[in-house]
């Protein structure tokens, strides 16, 4: 039996206080729970805040004060301020992710509200989407004497669930594309019973257990995750969802969250084992946390060299991510495994086998992303290309293409390394000898400004591809051409008409800006050509650089890393 691990990424986090408002939600200051969290040698810790709610939606103790917005705007406008200097405070100590628990208050007003406070959770990691109040005014997890209040007027039991099944389904309809997570799907369980329609849904023909069927098909439509949220089990009522309901999450394909929800640093850290526990028990063997909105995969054991293995999935859920617009990063992605990666066949339902290709494969929508951990082997084939010394420093590698252009001269692909010393070296295999690579060489070196930046400039024939490589995590193919980039913190991948003079415009643009390019691999089919780039510089900058490509650029996208 494989051991579980002691740690958990969670979503569902520690809450943050709420400042100056005088009902506070999560009542420590941030930095006790990080320091508790640093001395427990944590790798991450999460947290997570209410939106604000208008003022018909309050619990009891909330009606006794004179505050009207609870959690209102003052702390949650500086939520992320907050945890940005928490984050330069300990960096390097911990990674620190944040999200926003936006309350769902009908589809009128609520919806309009729920709008208006999204663009305070811009930069979070993640939104959870949660029930907590009836249209009524009166809370699911609020007192006894609230709860018993809605149930009479209701009618039923099964009239009270299926109100709070009916309002979860209109809160997925409505904004179910401002959130990548459902909150504690079986909140009402706290304060009133299970009708039997419900604990045993899977085989009944209630109303209600449809209901909920309707419910989780819904949710995997959406490609949403489901809160498996602890909050339940320290309140005597067990965790959120019951089994039977993670059961059916689980043969819908439905990714998991994992969280304590706890409101006080005495709880923190506590079930985070038992909770895998949980999600084990349903059939899981993963689950999902978030960055930048991104899902990252997870496994619930304590298994290092599956760590790693997930580690490179995740690198390349990313890349293949943000090539993406938002709402295509929603659907879930299909898998290819081959090689070390295989046992993750048996893992994820529906995805398919490479063989002895050791790399994970991973598309949707027509793009796809190869990654592996190991080390690519150079091709021992002959080529034609350009041998390169030089300066390592912006503009330099322009200036080259600029000449090759020039004389209207191609390259097929590129080769980059930095000796970190400030020098670099570079091959260009050159698609065909038009008779001016002569010419180009002489123009670098017989230009004085040029002559400075390049050492050696040499064409050779029948060469061998130089071996570059080192460990690390590569991206081997987009869209099944190769590129064998070594990823660092930050990547730029192009997709664009292979032509002389069109790559030129892309390495123009950064050198403009002093954006130095640390490696980079070029590939093609047919006409169509490819670039991955390794950069330093300003993200803001890049961006802005990127969208003035022009429409010989089918595609060109700034690539941030931020799972671990």
């Amino acid at each position: 039996m494989k051991k579980l691990n002691d740690f958990i990424w969670e979503t569902h986090g520690i809450h943050a206080g709420t400042e100056q408002d005088r009902v506070k939600h999560g009542i420590d200051k941030l930095e006790k729970v990080v320091d508790k969290a640093i001395e427990a040698n944590h790798p991450s810790i999460t947290f997570i805040i209410h939106s604000p709610r208008l003022t018909n939606f309050r619990y009891i103790a909330e009606r006794e004060t004179n505050v009207k917005f609870i959690r209102g705007n003052r702390s949650y406008l500086n939520y992320p301020k907050r945890i940005a200097g928490l984050r330069k405070k300990y960096e390097g100590k911990i990674n620190i992710k944040y999200g926003v628990e936006l309350e769902w208050m009908g589809a009128d007003l609520g919806l309009q509200w729920s709008r208006s406070k999204i663009f305070q959770a811009e930069g979070a990691d993640y939104v959870i989407g949660s029930v907590h109040f009836a249209p009524e005014g009166l809370p699911y997890d609020g007192s006894k004497e609230e709860a018993l209040q809605l149930l009479e007027m209701r009618g039923s039991l099964e009239a009270y669930w299926d109100g709070y099944f009916n309002e979860t389904i209109q809160m997925i309809e409505c904004f179910g594309d401002m959130i990548q997570i459902v909150g504690h799907i079986d909140l009402p369980k706290l304060n009133v019973d299970m009708p039997e329609a419900l604990l045993n849904f899977e085989t009944s023909s209630h109303p209600l257990a449809n209901k909920v069927r309707t419910l989780l098909e819904l949710i995997a439509d959406r490609n949403l995750s489901i809160d498996v949220d602890m909050a339940g089990k320290f309140k005597g009522v067990g965790v959120y969802p019951i089994q039977s309901i993670l059961r059916r999450a689980n043969e819908l394909q439905i990714p998991v969250c994992v969280g304590t929800d706890t409101h006080h640093v005495r709880y923190y850290a506590l079930n985070f084992k038992e909770s895998l526990e949980y999600i084990q028990e349903a059939g899981y063997n993963s689950y999902v946390s978030y960055s930048k909105l991104i899902p990252e995969n997870r496994t619930i054991y304590d298994d290092h060299d599956l760590k790693v293995k997930y580690t490179v999935l995740n690198k390349g859920i990313e890349l293949l991510n943000q090539r993406l617009d938002i709402a295509h990063r929603r659907i879930i992605p299909d898998f290819s495994f081959g090689g070390s990666f295989l046992e993750f066949v048996d893992i994820y339902k529906n995805s398919t086998g490479m063989g002895d290709y050791n790399a994970i494969r991973i598309r949707k929508w027509g793009k796809s992303i190869t990654v592996t951990n190991e080390i690519p082997i150079s091709a021992d084939l002959p080529v034609n290309g350009l041998f390169s010394e030089h300066v390592d420093k912006p503009g330099v590698i322009s200036s080259l293409f600029n000449t090759l252009a020039s004389e209207g001269i191609n390259v097929e692909t590129a080769r980059l390394k930095s000796n970190n010393d400030g020098t670099a070296v570079a091959f260009l295999s050159i698609e065909s000898d038009n008779g001016n690579i002569q010419s180009a060489i002489d123009f670098v070196n017989g230009t004085s400004a040029s002559a400075e930046l390049f050492h050696n400039l040499t064409y050779k024939k029948n060469a061998r591809l130089p071996n570059y490589y080192r460990e690390g995590v590569y991206l081997l193919e987009m869209d099944g051409v190769e590129l064998k980039l070594a990823l660092s913190e930050k990547v730029i991948l192009t997709k664009h008409k292979n032509a002389p003079g069109v790559l030129l415009i892309l390495l123009s643009a950064l050198s403009s800006k002093d954006i130095n390019i640390i490696d980079l691999r070029l590939g093609k089919l047919n006409n169509v050509g490819y670039s991955a780039l390794a950069i330093d510089g300003d993200s803001n900058v890049i961006r802005n650089l990127l969208t003035k490509l022009g429409d010989q650029y089918y595609e060109a996208n700034l690539i941030e890393f931020y799972s671990m």
